[in-house]
């Protein structure tokens, strides 16, 4: 019953109640005054219930909430005493019914909003037997389910996460570029119909578009047409690749062997499909219920999933220890079966990672034939020629063996060839310092004989000699290429000039054409660029709204965490000063000593009597502090007295001790009567 009025105390606080109860005060209501309590919660489920319960009799006001209790599907714990305990306003059937409204306020309001045009209105059957009454049910009853579907539709559109301000936005916006494309359109209206040909015009311009609109069409069937036909090959490369693969597995086979294969995998498909497969539907469907009412659900804060992680680990250890006692429950040593169940879940385990297997192994399979596919069209249309296969592969081995042999002969031919190449390179180079040799005898001859720079000089003739030579016959060749060259090139020029005159004939409408669609193309352009800047201006202030939003929700869940925090704070504090007031209003002596008003006392009572201690033993010691200070020092001198003895003591001891006494010394110092004497 505390946490129970803890609970509706706690409620009415907030808004829209605002109600300032405290458990005692809300305990010490009346009867009539815990109804219009009761009457104030419903009234903020159903407005239309708020009123003054002194203004009505008591059962008016008892038939008239349990009522909207029935509405809003309240069940009370027990018939029999509910509707006098609601007449009487007995607190044990009120805080129940306060307990449970409040838990769920958001959604009565909505089933009290439901009820106002879903709950039908009973008409008696002498009315029903009139004449157009029934059909005006009958539309009554169809209005009903109409609004049912648009309530529906209404929940799915608020919790799909459209907002219709947006909405409302954007059909603005749309309703703004449709006045300005209005307004071109017009515009251009005007400017097509000053043109002397502008129907006709029109004319092209609307046969154009739709040839275009044609040719869009025959691209996409063409593209379609071609995405059959590449389909249709794929399909013909698997098969044949079957058909293959099928030849392969039949040579040296038996039909025993065969009907074996066929039989494992005729088992192996059976268990995927009766077994495996259902269980892999069923949570596939199960993902996707669970995924269809995320979505149906609105959306969730960090609270709610901080509750459902909360949840989830509850659960988790709730399946945890009931796994645990089942097996400590399936620990029986008399029980053979037992071992046959692990044993069969073994094999059943076995059996799942086989098949898993088997599957992983065929997708592995597929997507390597899907590969070999690719690689095979990537051949083709690299101008490569089909993969060999069987009989043909031999044939090309042995074509490579023989060109193998016939490379390495060339191989031992090229290097034979090297060799040769090399001892002629040591010729050459023999021969060409022999003749550097000779060339320096004959230079020194020359100079001897006083002809130096003869023979070089002959040599450098004879070179431009034939080098002029050459450069003749080519001038030559060059002329007789060229003038040929010329005759080519007029008559190809002609040729051309014939051809391209009845396409210039029809280019020249053409560019005519040309210009007047840039000019319309610019004029798109700008009213693109246009409607273009305001959007991406529009979108910027979006952006703006959305980051000032996300900045505000930022805040606001801050605020409300704080806000959460204080009021855990408070509740604590509440909940102190109740088990306060609990205790101070105790009977038992024993509790009463446990409140924080009875430690606080005793505590001041214990200061205060160790206040008082001090402030005497503060008067003693003032009291005693001049005798005391004339004590000390006495004390003091005397110390100082009796050191001054133990010195004097010390000097006599080692004089005696060394036997020195002279005449002329002075005496020692002698106490008497407390007095140093000299």
């Amino acid at each position: 019953m505390s946490e129970q009025l803890k609970f509706i105390t706690q409620e009415l606080k907030k808004e829209p109640f605002s109600k300032t109860y405290n458990l005692i005060s809300f305990d010490s209501l009346e009867p009539l005054q815990l109804l219009q309590v009761l009457n104030d919660i419903i009234a903020v489920i159903d407005p239309k219930q708020k009123l003054d319960i002194r203004e009505e009799s008591p059962d008016q006001t008892a038939i008239r909430i349990f009522t909207t209790l029935r509405v809003l599907k309240y069940k009370p714990p027990n018939e029999s005493t509910f509707r006098a305990g609601l007449v009487q306003g007995d607190k044990l059937v009120i805080y129940p019914i306060l307990e449970w409204l409040l838990k769920r306020v958001p959604e009565l309001q909505k089933r009290a909003y439901l009820a106002r045009f879903l709950v039908k209105i009973d008409v008696p059957s002498e009315i029903m037997a009139e004449e157009g009454i029934p059909d005006l049910y009958a539309q009554y009853e169809e209005l009903m389910d109409q609004f049912k579907d648009l309530h529906k539709q209404a929940e799915k559109l608020r919790s799909s996460g459209f907002n219709t301000g947006e909405i409302r936005k954007d059909i603005s916006n749309m309703e703004d570029e449709k006045e300005q494309l209005n307004k071109r359109i017009e515009r251009l209206k005007r400017k097509v119909e000053s043109h002397p040909n502008s129907q006709t015009m029109m004319n092209v311009a609307r046969n154009l578009r739709l040839e275009r609109d044609k040719e869009k069409k025959l691209a996409e069937q063409r593209q379609e047409q071609a995405t059959l036909i590449q389909h249709e090959e794929q399909k013909i490369r698997r098969l044949q690749q079957q058909l293959h693969d099928q030849r392969q597995t039949s040579v040296g086979a038996n039909p025993d062997t065969l009907l074996q294969r066929l039989e494992e995998e005729t088992r192996t498909n059976k268990y995927i499909v009766t077994e495996r497969l259902p269980k892999d539907i069923t949570g596939r469907r199960k993902i996707l219920q669970d995924l269809q009412r995320v979505v149906a659900e609105p959306a969730m804060g960090q609270s709610d999933l901080d509750q459902l992680n909360s949840q989830i680990s509850e659960l988790n250890s709730e399946i945890n220890q009931l796994m645990e006692k089942r097996m400590l429950a399936s620990r029986d040593p008399d029980d053979k079966s037992n071992l046959f169940r692990q044993q069969a879940s073994i094999i059943a385990h076995k059996k799942e990672a086989a098949v898993e297997t088997y599957r992983g192994l065929r997708d592995e399979y597929n997507h390597i034939q899907q590969e070999i596919e690719q690689k095979r069209d990537m051949v083709k249309e690299a101008g490569g020629g089909e993969v060999l296969k069987g009989e043909d592969f031999k044939r090309y081995v042995n074509k490579l063996r023989s060109k193998s042999t016939i490379y390495k002969k060339k191989r031992q031919e090229i290097a034979e060839i090297r060799a040769e190449v090399g001892v002629l390179s040591r010729t050459e180079e023999i021969l060409r310092q022999r003749d550097e040799n000779m060339n320096m005898q004959l230079s020194a001859l020359e100079n001897k004989k006083g002809v130096a720079g003869y023979r070089q000089t002959q040599e450098d003739l004879e070179k431009v000699s034939s080098v002029k030579s050459e450069y003749d016959d080519r001038k030559g060749k060059t002329l007789e290429d060229m003038s040929d060259m010329v005759t080519r090139m007029n008559r190809k020029i002609a040729e051309k000039k014939g051809a391209l005159a009845p396409i210039i004939k029809e280019l020249r409408p053409l560019r005519q054409r040309n210009t007047e669609l840039t000019a319309i193309f610019e004029e798109k352009k700008h009213s693109y660029e246009t409607a273009n800047a305001g959007l991406e201006s529009n979108m910027a202030k979006l952006e703006q709204e959305v980051r000032g939003y996300h900045e505000e929700c930022k805040q606001e869940e801050s605020r409300y965490h704080y806000l959460n925090c204080m009021i855990r704070m408070i509740e604590m504090q509440q909940q102190k000063v109740a088990e306060e007031m609990k205790a101070y209003t105790s009977s038992d002596p024993y509790t009463r000593k446990k409140t924080f008003r009875e430690l606080y006392q005793r505590k001041v009572q214990e200061q205060e009597n160790l206040g008082k201690g001090l402030r005497e033993q503060q008067k003693t010691v003032r009291e005693s502090h001049g005798p005391s200070m004339t004590q000390m020092k006495m004390w003091k001198d005397l110390e100082r007295l009796m050191e001054c003895k133990r010195q004097c003591m010390e000097r006599n001891a080692g004089m005696t001790a060394q036997g020195i006494s002279s005449y002329g010394e002075a005496p020692p110092a002698v106490l008497e009567d407390d007095r140093l004497v000299l």
